[in-house]
């Protein structure tokens, strides 16, 4: 199913989005062909399935909104808690249902899906939040993942891709699509090369382990986790604990958070 025919640059009509196509290989940021599997159904012993992921959609067209309720609804591991139409809405609805993976435009009235997603780190920091939007300007998705937004993709995703976007979000993975990750990475080399013009922080960066460091720089070369195990002949659950402490070292909540701040702190040189 699908809202109507697009492309990967912005539809021409953003009253009626058709959504994105995510990276289909190790050499974008990753996307939904690279899902975690959040858990299997209960086996014929009677082993306790995962819980279902808990998912709000945030955009102020309503027909945009049912399109992705359909899809999601019949998805047995994925639960939809609520949906709002703008910034300040989706905080609200956000702080009552606590959703794991909010998909959220940024473009919308009284309060954009960036300044929505500033607020939701502090309000419900265990969100991975998606940016699902029609806009492909670099400034957007540079603030959408400063602001702690763990994917972007513009609307011309198959609607019946968008299951495994919630899937491989809430397991850890970042998603960018193809089009935009080429900016992203423009952008870290940008930034680089500002921060080596300006004096040194007062503040020591955080102290990361040599592999630490290994993987970040192949997050920067929007590797996902399994790629990244095949590189440094390591398991895929290994990745994700030096992810997972990477984020926690950093007190950030992206992997593309992480990297922007590792070239500012000059913990890994990129460019």
């Amino acid at each position: 199913m699908g809202l109507s025919a697009g492309r990967s640059e912005a539809p021409d009509n953003p009253d009626n989005p058709a959504p994105a196509t995510p990276p289909q290989d190790g050499n974008a940021v990753p996307g939904a062909n690279a899902v975690s599997r959040v858990g299997d159904a209960a086996d014929s012993d009677g082993q306790r399935a995962a819980e279902p992921i808990r998912t709000l959609i945030v955009d102020d067209h309503a027909l945009f909104r049912r399109g992705l309720e359909m899809v999601l609804e019949s998805e047995a591991d994925i639960e939809l808690v609520g949906e709002a139409s703008d910034g300040e809405e989706a905080v609200s609805k956000a702080g009552e249902s606590l959703p794991d993976v909010i998909l959220m435009d940024i473009r919308m009235p009284r309060s954009s899906g960036i300044e929505a997603c500033r607020a939701l780190k502090d309000l419900a920091p265990s969100a991975k939040i998606v940016m699902l939007t029609i806009s492909d300007e670099e400034e957007d998705l540079f603030e959408a993942i400063r602001a702690g937004a763990s994917g972007y993709l513009l609307k011309d995703i198959p609607l019946d891709e968008v299951a495994d976007t919630v899937r491989a979000v809430y397991g850890g993975q970042s998603l960018i699509n193809p089009s935009m990750a080429g900016k992203l990475l423009t952008e870290f080399a940008a930034l680089a090369r500002r921060d080596g013009e300006e004096p040194p922080q007062q503040l020591p960066a955080p102290r990361l382990t040599d592999r630490e460091i290994e993987v970040l720089r192949l997050v920067a070369r929007g590797m996902n986790n399994r790629d990244i195990a095949k590189e440094l002949f390591i398991s895929e659950n290994t990745v994700k604990n030096h992810v997972r402490n990477i984020l926690e070292k950093l007190q950030i909540h992206s992997r593309m958070e992480a990297v922007m701040v590792a070239v500012r702190e000059k913990i890994i040189e990129f460019g």
